[in-house]
């Protein structure tokens, strides 16, 4: 019980210090189309999938989890996927790749795909 209690601190800290790396105004600079670039070139894409639809790792996209979170998971994370230190994916581009996974759309509904419907 302690661990998850002490996990849950270091997770709110982590929310805290991001959210003051990543202010409101990084957040409204960043955008989707560096954020795309970043997300290929710092390898997101062979764990998540290059519409950040899962594979390996989980689905990313559309509807990403709020920056904050974001951000604490991508700098803190002690799961299969390494954490990301800002000097190896750097604040913009982490916000960036936000922007891009923001910009995914929906999949079409299956009833609107007539083959799959047959």
């Amino acid at each position: 019980m302690r661990l998850v209690h002490a996990f849950g601190q270091a997770a709110l800290a982590a929310c805290l210090v991001s959210s003051c790396l990543l202010g409101c105004g990084d957040a409204l600079a960043a955008s989707a189309e560096k954020g795309k670039t970043a997300y290929i070139q710092h390898g997101c894409w062979q764990c998540h999938g290059i519409q950040a639809q899962g594979g390996p790792g989980p689905k990313l996209a559309p509807d990403p989890i709020p920056i904050e979170a974001f951000t604490a998971f991508v700098r803190t994370t002690n799961r299969a996927m390494p954490p990301y230190s800002e000097a190896i994916l750097p604040n913009d581009d982490l916000a960036d790749i936000h922007a891009y996974l923001q910009t995914i759309p929906k999949p079409a509904d299956y009833k609107s795909i007539p083959l799959l419907n047959q």
